[in-house]
């Protein structure tokens, strides 16, 4: 027997919170780690910021299953914290900082 339209939007109602819900733990999760690693200190353009982000998305993407935690870096294991350092371009390092 087929759903009647308003139990499939009442489903989709249901699931975009879900969504919503699951999309700000995840927001707050990643904030709270980019604060202690001293990104809220760095004047950076979001759209440079992001692109640092989708790079450092694609290491951890591309590792292998069973390394958590531990991340390949040319040939040495290293914690993930610690390889997970992010530089970009003039930003890093830049005695023009203010």
């Amino acid at each position: 027997m087929k759903k009647p339209s308003s139990k499939i939007r009442e489903e989709i109602a249901r699931l975009q919170e879900q969504l919503k819900s699951a999309e700000t733990r995840e927001a707050e999760r990643i904030g709270r780690v980019a604060l202690k690693a001293g990104l809220g200190e760095i004047e950076i353009e979001e759209t440079e910021l992001q692109a640092a982000f989708e790079e450092l998305a694609g290491r951890f993407r591309g590792r292998k299953k069973g390394t958590a935690g531990k991340i390949s870096v040319g040939g040495d294991t290293q914690e993930a914290g610690a390889a997970a350092k992010v530089e970009t371009g003039a930003v890093a390092g830049s005695a023009g900082e203010a």
